[in-house]
């Protein structure tokens, strides 16, 4: 963890030539703080669209106010004590305007960017993740924290920028980290729905909310199959030692021109630091540094400097999200004792499209299952961001790169049973192929032990959701593999069913069909990779795109 001492000897002197009004110790200093600015108000507002304009009134104050600064050693404290002012003032204008605190549609969430941008796994991800459910109070306060942990901030400037003592802090940093904690076991929770769980979030729309953490936390607290932990539960602090900042977004531009200041307007500022400091903002100059540029006219831009790697993927404007994982070549591992059949060589052959879903028998309880082999992944973007929630007909989500793809379902026939019009995939370009089935269970399988007629299809008092002749019967978890772009879509017509579209990865596949929860498993899971073009494609598959998804053919032509 950086000490206040290192900081101050390395910015001490930066701090004072922009103070004098030195051009390019100011370049420099914006250049090496916006990023944690940026981390800390992103954090705290979870990515909403308002995160650029307070992250740029944050640092036009600090331009126009540097001069106050009396000791440059404070620099950093004094620049974070800034930012959470902007973003309470922001919270005090939105509650006196009434406005709606989520993420907008079009917009990628802190979380998501977080994940993406350091390429978080396994409980790092989770935390990351788990940051969306706490309330606005505490992820201000998860944003100075995060940083804390990580070695970015110390105690102290945390509790000055919170405007508090240390002790205070501390009491408010551990109830935080208690509901954060809360929030990660939802998190595990729906990666791995029970039955009741699912039937508890048919109808949440998939924005967190204290609300349906409160709910959901309920559940999970009573819950056998939700609230155990098959793997040790690191103590967050510890996962998040050592993680970067979140890099500024390559394109972020900040004008620091305060208040819409030119030039002439500059000349008739009274003799001072401000003054001096919008006097040479306005040359017509450009100053590079190491990931910014203040050109002409007082545009500060973020670039993309010769020692930055390539970003993997580009967050789209559009609130896509890619989990992307390293490069892997093909690779088949020997198999398992399995009952599934080994490909022919005749099979191995086959062209591309030939071999669709079929009616297949249940494997017996606990078999395990074949080996699944390991397919390239580059990552996968979403239309629909990390976790696209489809309850009605129309809805659709379309995914591109390459990679694994879940698609997580929840029917709900106690709202309306019948025939299902199944989900299509349309607009194929490259290839998919159906690659697993997961979850524990199919969903014919019974999930009652008192009922004998209940499945996940419904039960003799409220009806079953019917597949249509000669479909395939889904798991709870279908896994999929996309070389390319497609679109899913949803044609709820009939039964009253739903599903949740993730990008996910070859790891959590694995993971998902050879292991079971601890209650409740009846079965490991299928695979039906056979790591060539004779694994079978989705049954409903086109490459064509039709008016209404739904007339898509049971075995179109791909």
């Amino acid at each position: 963890m950086r000490t206040d001492v290192q900081v101050s000897r390395q910015w001490r002197a930066t701090v004072a030539a922009a103070q004098a009004g030195d051009r390019r110790a100011l370049d420099e200093l914006v250049a090496g703080w916006l990023p944690l600015v940026y981390n800390v108000v992103g954090r705290a507002l979870n990515g909403h669209a308002d995160v650029d304009d307070v992250v740029q009134e944050t640092m036009l104050r600090a331009v126009d106010n540097l001069g106050t600064l009396r000791d440059p050693d404070s620099f950093r404290s004094w620049l974070v004590a800034i930012a959470m002012r902007q973003i309470r003032d922001r919270a005090r204008r939105r509650r006196d305007r009434k406005l709606d605190e989520a993420v907008p549609d079009g917009t990628a969430d802190f979380a998501e960017l977080t994940v993406l941008r350091l390429q978080l796994e396994g409980q790092r991800r989770e935390v990351a993740e788990a940051v969306r459910w706490l309330d606005a109070e505490d992820r201000q306060l998860v944003s100075l924290w995060w940083l804390e942990v990580s070695g970015e901030l110390t105690r102290r400037e945390l509790a000055a920028a919170v405007g508090i003592s240390r002790q205070h802090a501390a009491v408010r940093v551990q109830r935080m980290k208690e509901r954060l904690e809360t929030s990660r076991g939802i998190v595990r929770a729906l990666d791995g729905a029970c039955p009741e769980l699912r039937e508890l979030t048919a109808r949440w729309d998939g924005r967190p909310d204290s609300v349906w953490r409160k709910r959901l936390a309920r559940h999970i607290r009573g819950c056998g199959y939700c609230g155990d932990t098959r793997d040790s539960v690191v103590p967050a602090e510890r996962l998040l030692v050592g993680i970067a900042l979140v890099p500024v977004p390559v394109g972020f531009t900040l004008s620091l021109l305060l208040g819409g200041k030119t030039a002439a307007a500059a000349g008739s500022v009274s003799a001072g630091w401000s003054a001096k400091v919008l006097g040479v903002l306005t040359k017509p100059a450009v100053a590079v540094t190491a990931g910014a540029t203040i050109v002409a006219g007082g545009a500060y831009v973020v670039v993309q400097t010769p020692h930055d790697p390539a970003p993997r993927t580009a967050v789209s404007p559009t609130a896509a999200v890619t989990r992307a994982v390293p490069q892997t070549p093909v690779t088949t591992p020997s198999p398992s004792p399995s009952t599934s059949p080994s490909p022919s060589a005749s099979a191995s052959a086959a062209v591309y499209g030939s071999v669709v879903d079929a009616v297949d028998t249940a494997p017996d309880p606990d078999t395990r299952p074949g080996a699944l082999p390991h397919r390239p992944e580059g990552g996968i973007t979403s239309s629909g961001g990390a976790h696209a929630v489809l309850n009605h007909r129309g809805d659709g989500v379309t995914l591109s790169g390459q990679g694994y793809v879940l698609v997580r379902w929840q029917i709900s026939p106690q709202y309306r049973a019948g025939s299902l019009v199944m989900p299509s995939w349309t607009g194929l370009k490259g290839k998919i192929f159906h690659v697993a089935s997961g979850g524990g269970r199919r969903m014919d399988d019974r999930v009652s032990t008192t009922d004998t007629s209940a499945t996940g299809m419904g039960n003799s008092a409220v009806g079953y959701a019917v597949l249509p002749s000669g479909a395939q019967q889904m798991w709870q978890n279908e896994y999929y593999y996309v070389d390319g772009s497609v679109t899913f879509t949803v044609n709820e017509r009939g039964a009253d069913y739903g599903v949740s579209v993730f990008p996910s990865s070859w790891d959590a596949v694995e993971k998902d069909v050879l292991y079971g929860p601890p209650e409740g498993a009846i079965r490991y899971g299928l695979v039906r990779d056979d790591g060539t073009d004779a694994a079978p494609v989705p049954q409903y598959a086109t490459r064509s795109v039709p008016a209404d998804a739904a007339t898509v053919a049971q075995r179109s032509r791909v």
